[in-house]
């Protein structure tokens, strides 16, 4: 994303360099497929723990103590980590991560489509070229 950023910025201060503009959508593509993928994978990672109601965030624990609900107060010793409030606290976690990756990938898709008005591919890039003209 930083990267986008710094080529987006180089872009707007050399609007004539086509080396540029190709940098920016290579790099941005890269970003907007990586930052839909952990989008995804966030979205995947948040329905599978809300559906199994925490239980595979305590699989390392190889318990009968174990409760039906990964929120209610685990009283053992089994567990190689401290499960206190772990299914609160992941959920808490992943879903700013989650409207982050996605706005990443949303800015990064418009990255990429500004740089392809600049390269005159698109169904912008004619009229962008009138309006320069």
């Amino acid at each position: 994303s930083i990267a986008v950023g710094i080529a987006a910025i180089l872009v707007s201060h050399n609007l004539s360099r086509a080396v540029l503009h190709w940098t920016l959508l290579s790099v941005s593509l890269l970003n907007c497929l990586l930052s839909t993928a952990c989008s995804v994978g966030l979205a995947l990672a948040i329905a599978l723990t809300v559906h199994s109601r925490g239980m595979h965030l305590v699989r390392g624990c190889d318990s009968s103590a174990l409760p039906a609900d990964a929120r209610a107060a685990i009283a053992t010793n089994d567990c190689p980590f401290n499960t206190t409030r772990i299914y609160d606290t992941a959920l808490a976690l992943w879903f700013p991560s989650m409207m982050l990756a996605a706005a990443e990938a949303v800015l990064s898709g418009r990255c990429c489509l500004v740089a392809l008005i600049f390269r005159g591919i698109g169904p912008c890039a004619r009229s962008y070229g009138k309006e320069q003209v």
